[in-house]
């Protein structure tokens, strides 16, 4: 056997790392780290395709000088001892998949945008010996804005390489039998809790520019087709709409605020509201959805108004998310 040259650099034993991504969040709820995480969130050519000659004056000029105090104060109202929601769901998800999967894998979490980011996470997978690793950007349904986004940012990491790992990524989900399983089981069990019975149940996803669907995403049909799937399983009908609009631009409809002001003049009065384009509540849901959207609502003329929770890190979304994990990283283990 040739023995190692003294020269030649220390090399860990190889292993298989999952790393679960999610969009991310800002350190604090502050004007200022809100305005560091939107400086990065809203420079990505993904999330913004207007040219940068003519977004980066006003994101600098406009953007970042009004929109991080309001979004600090609307992150205040969800804000834990713990930290963000969403940074906080997504470690004990990580760390419920370690527990799964086992010691010869391992699993971090990373965010898109904010920390911990995707590349010190990948760096010190590779450094740990992970020369397999699968990317597991968590959100149900492909968008060119997130899912892309996932894609392109672990691309360019490895662009700095000279020895990459063999890369996978876990595919949409949106129609899965095991996240449509989960998600009716889920919702049933937050729907036997309520003290009311919804009238309606309502699907709001997060929205996107319509000209996104016109250049081919295929993000709203996936919305759709989960929605669907969802009422199939629970034997009900569900409304289906879009939130967080942004600009000017055209969204896909119908708006999820325009819809709760009108459900009540159709004599809906009492509703359920479930976000299954989203693995973790965060802002968009513990504060659009669960907080201004039950005013709207109730304000409009609404009488009962539920959120009901992401699947979280319960046991019955980490079941799923370790049977898409176990199936992608099929070969490797």
């Amino acid at each position: 056997m040739t023995d190692k040259p003294d020269f030649h650099p220390d090399i860990a034993p190889p292993r298989v790392g999952v790393l679960l991504v999610n969009l991310g969040t800002p350190d604090a709820p502050t004007p200022q780290a809100v305005r560091a995480y939107l400086a990065e969130f809203l420079s990505d050519r993904r999330v913004i395709e207007i040219p940068p000659a003519l977004w980066q004056p006003i994101l600098h000029g406009v953007v970042l000088r009004t929109r991080p105090r309001k979004s600090a104060a609307a992150y205040r109202q969800i804000w834990t001892e713990a930290g963000s929601p969403l940074a906080v769901i997504i470690r004990a998800q990580a760390e419920a998949m370690q527990a799964a999967l086992g010691e010869a894998i391992i699993v971090r979490h990373a965010m898109r945008y904010g920390r911990p980011g995707i590349g010190v996470t990948l760096d010190a997978m590779i450094a740990a010996g992970c020369d397999r690793i699968l990317i597991a950007p968590l959100y149900p349904q492909y968008c060119g804005a997130t899912t892309a986004s996932v894609a392109d940012k672990v691309e360019g990491e490895l662009a700095t390489l000279r020895w990459r790992p063999a890369i996978r990524m876990l595919p949409p989900y949106h129609d899965d039998p095991a996240y449509i399983g989960a998600l009716a089981a889920s919702v049933e069990a937050s729907l036997g809790a309520l003290d009311f019975a919804p009238q309606a149940l309502v699907a709001s996803f997060h929205g996107m520019p319509r000209r996104t669907l016109e250049l081919g995403d295929p993000y709203h049909c996936q919305c759709q087709k989960t929605a669907r799937l969802l009422g199939e399983a629970l034997g009900r009908p569900i409304f289906t709409a879009f939130q967080s609009r942004f600009g000017r631009a055209k969204w896909l409809e119908p708006a999820t605020d325009d819809l709760l002001r009108a459900l009540p003049q159709r004599d809906i009065r009492r509703i359920a509201v479930v976000a299954p384009g989203f693995s973790a509540d965060c802002l968009e849901t513990l504060e659009e959805l669960a907080i201004r959207g039950r005013e709207s609502f109730l304000a409009a003329g609404g009488e009962a108004f539920a959120y009901l929770p992401c699947l979280n890190d319960s046991a019955i979304g980490l079941d799923m998310l370790e049977t898409l994990v176990r199936r992608e990283l099929g070969g490797w283990i």
